[in-house]
């Protein structure tokens, strides 16, 4: 390292313009994410040849919005991001992100860049070697995942921000020429450079506003260190400490981790391209799992649209739907340990009532307040797939049989109707949330008692009965069965249980609040029924589902057959591709993570997921990230059919699913089935002993030799009598008897309830009576 010479005084005064612009996000759509394996915190993501977005202490908190070059050349002044093209290399070992920028007016121009996080302190890492100009590095700190109240300054040659107790500091190996701090749009050195097209301002600080820092870097070949702490001396040691060693050395130590880690991967058979692509799919998996709070495996490094908001959460949360489906994919490819890491976090998280947030940051302070039961149902179903693989021993008996115990008894009492569906748009009963429920059901009775199990399986096998009476539809109620020749088909959700669950509207939230019926509305995801192991892909029932959602939701692209989520979804660009601000002019996009869904079912109908797998591999990003969405009409300025259309990428669940797609196709059934699940439902299939009538799914009629058992969350007595509803007989009460999980029940035998005609009752509570009289129609013998 140079010695520094005496830097040129700097103005004194602070920039003008304070607080400039409104601060926003940038682009979703990366080409790359990074980490390190080892003491280094930082994780960045790439996006348009430049880091954008750069992470610490944990993946769920952005520090940075953009690090981005300007070149001054002999012609005037090139912006990379917006001018030049660029091309990446891979690295197979591990994600080492190298870029080459050209400018097609001048050949000979070239910038090359090589980043990567520091293994063994807080510090981003970025080689640089330009051909063709003078080089000036523009940073626009985002501290403390905010663009308001930031502070820049500079001093001692070292340009620091702070915001909070996040702090940055920006060092070169060489030395820095002019630098500024600058308010965004204002007095930044972007728009020093677009007023006089050259660096002439050089402000000492720049406070509490959106600011961006810029240097000029003196060398033409350096290395750039941009490290974080909680004040700026410490962050400033970071720096220094990653410049001090170099870089090669570096490099070669941050692959070799990366190689150690890539080498444990049992990779499933394909070809070069699909193995290459499910390589980096794991790496992008692990990537996303930060090192401050171990296990934890945010949705993505990126803010959906982030470019038009400055939104505290995008999709750098723990969603523990997304996570279990992340870390279950890298079990399928044999890396348990990051398994294990990650039942260990979620274990951890685990609210005292038994549920699962709907999305946490890592640090495990909740973000938004739903409640989706597939979420808490999920880390049942991890939990006994590491079991399955014999390693729970992993953990004590208690941390397992606690979290089981807790989680089962909250989906009881709240179960079947989930305040959210996995698309944490609607209340109701779905397919997809009750399936991973009774699948979790059944996983759980390896940590409960006797009388706990038989609870358990007990409603398990109720719901698995019901469930085509809660989301099957036939007749009148299915709108769509004529236009496809088929008798029914599995709706996207019933917003409660009812006797005609067709005819239920359904509130599409983010289209204005529209109203359609629920017969008419239908999604992919009654898939998860095959997927962990009640219904056979051969089911009819499935089969004629599968029909209507090739017909309604299917649409062919230049990178194969995508699906979207349901008709009438706005969660989407806009029609011109502007960014989904949810003002309700949003259009739902396609989903390659559906193409992946529906080549399972494909598969395991004995017919090929090939052309589902090409889907997604055509439909990614040139780095080779699978999108949350891709563009899905005619070519547009910024977007291409079939390709990203610049929501969240990569979508870290999409990855997974891949992995696990490409593991089916080998060996011919769904990574997701428990045994314990399909020896239950596909061998055996048994038949309920009881139904459970509760106030969110009550029984309309009763099937022959059943059990009825009214249940409730507090104390209750029933008061009930037989016959027509206005002309009760045999009136009597019963108390309720505790049983357990804290559920109250009264319960009747099939035998006391045959032939009765009609079950009438109310229920009395300490607080009073119930407001509404119920019914259940009961069998004739």
């Amino acid at each position: 390292m140079s010695q520094p010479s005496i830097q040129p005084p700097l103005h004194a005064s602070e920039a003008p313009g304070r607080p400039g612009l409104k601060p926003t996000w940038t682009s979703s759509d990366k080409d790359a994410v990074t980490g390190a394996l080892g003491g280094g915190r930082v994780r960045a993501a790439v996006g348009y040849g430049v880091v954008n977005e750069v992470y610490w202490p944990s993946s769920g908190e952005p520090q940075v919005r953009d690090l981005t070059f300007i070149v001054k050349t002999a012609g005037g002044w090139v912006d990379i991001k917006r001018d030049c093209t660029y091309s990446l290399t891979p690295h197979e070992d591990g994600p080492l992100i190298s870029i080459e920028h050209r400018l097609a007016s001048d050949p000979a121009f070239s910038l090359k860049l090589e980043i990567l996080p520091s293994i063994e302190n807080d510090s981003l890492l970025i080689n640089y070697d330009l051909v063709g100009g003078t080089l000036y590095a523009l940073l626009a700190p985002h501290l403390a995942d905010s663009g308001e109240d930031n502070s820049a300054w500079i001093q001692g040659g070292v340009m620091y921000a702070q915001r909070g107790d996040s702090a940055l500091a920006f060092l070169a190996s060489g030395e820095f020429g002019k630098m500024s701090a600058g308010f965004v749009g204002v007095s930044d050195g972007w728009q020093d450079f677009n007023q006089h097209g050259e660096m002439t301002w050089q402000y000492g600080k720049a406070e509490h506003g959106t600011v961006a820092l810029m240097a000029e870097l003196k060398d033409a070949q350096g290395t750039l260190a941009l490290a974080f702490a909680h004040h700026a001396p410490g962050a400033a040691i970071h720096a220094r400490s990653g410049l001090q060693r170099p870089f090669a050395l570096q490099r070669e130590e941050f692959l070799a981790s990366w190689k150690t880690w890539t080498s444990r991967l049992r990779l499933p058979d394909g070809s070069d391209e699909e193995t290459g692509r499910a390589r980096l799919s794991a790496q992008v998996i692990r990537v996303h799992e930060g090192s401050d709070f171990a296990g934890a495996i945010v949705a993505s490094l990126s803010v959906p649209f982030g470019q038009a908001h400055d939104s505290l959460g995008g999709y750098h949360l723990v969603w523990p739907r997304d996570m279990v489906e992340a870390a279950t994919g890298l079990l399928a490819v044999g890396q348990v340990n990051d398994a294990v890491r990650s039942l260990n976090y979620l274990l951890a998280a685990q609210s005292p009532d038994g549920h699962w947030p709907q999305n946490i940051f890592p640090n495990g302070e909740p973000f938004w307040s739903g409640d989706q039961l597939d979420e808490t149902a999920f880390v049942l179903l991890l939990m006994a797939k590491l079991r399955e693989v014999e390693q729970d021993d992993n953990f004590t008996a208690r941390a397992l049989e606690w979290a089981a115990t807790r989680a089962v008894g909250y989906l009881l009492r709240h179960g079947p109707v989930s305040q959210e569906d996995r698309w944490e748009e609607n209340s109701g009963i779905s397919a997809y949330t009750v399936a991973i429920m009774i699948a979790g059901l059944v996983a759980a009775t390896s940590w409960l008692t006797p009388a706990q199990t038989e609870l358990a399986l007990a409603v398990a096998d109720d719901w698995n009965a019901r469930l085509e009476g809660w989301c099957y539809v036939t007749g009148q109620d299915a709108a769509l069965a004529g236009k496809y020749g088929v008798d029914g088909y599995y709706i996207r959700i019933a917003p409660q249980a009812a006797e005609q669950p067709g005819q239920q509207d359904v509130t599409i939230a983010n289209t204005a609040d529209l109203k359609v019926k629920a017969g008419g509305l239908v999604s992919l995801d009654f898939g998860y029924l095959v997927r962990v192991g009640l219904r056979q892909a051969t089911d009819p029932r499935i089969q004629n589902s599968l029909k209507v959602v090739d017909g309604e939701l299917r649409k062919e692209t230049p990178s194969g057959p995508l699906y979207y989520r349901y008709q009438h979804d706005a969660y989407g660009n806009t029609a011109d591709g502007g960014p989904f601000l949810g003002l309700n002019d949003g259009i739902g996009r396609l989903w390659p993570l559906l193409a992946g869904e529906r080549g399972h079912l494909a598969l395991l109908a004995g017919g090929s997921a090939d052309e589902y797998l090409d889907a997604m591999l055509r439909s990614s990003g040139d780095g080779g990230l699978f999108p949350e969405q891709v563009w899905d009409t005619e070519p547009e300025k910024t977007f291409e059919p079939g390709k990203p259309a610049g929501s969240a990428m990569p979508l870290v669940w999409a990855h997974a699913e891949y992995l696990k797609l490409l593991w089916a196709r080998q060996n011919g059934r769904s990574y997701e089935t428990l045994e314990a699940v399909k020896d239950r439902y596909l061998s055996g299939s048994p038949a309920p002993k009881v139904t459970f009538w509760t106030t969110n799914a009550p029984v309309f009629r009763l099937a022959a030799n059943l059990d009825l058992s009214v249940q409730d969350t507090q104390p209750f007595t029933l008061h009930f009598g037989f016959g027509d509803a206005g002309q009760w007989t045999s009136i009597q009460d019963k108390d309720a008897e505790e049983g357990e999980f804290g559920l109250w029940q009264v319960r009747f035998t099939a035998r006391e309830l045959a032939g009765r005609g009609r079950l009438n009752f109310v229920r009395r509570y300490d607080s009073g009576w119930e407001s509404q009289n119920w019914r259940v129609e009961l069998p004739s013998t």
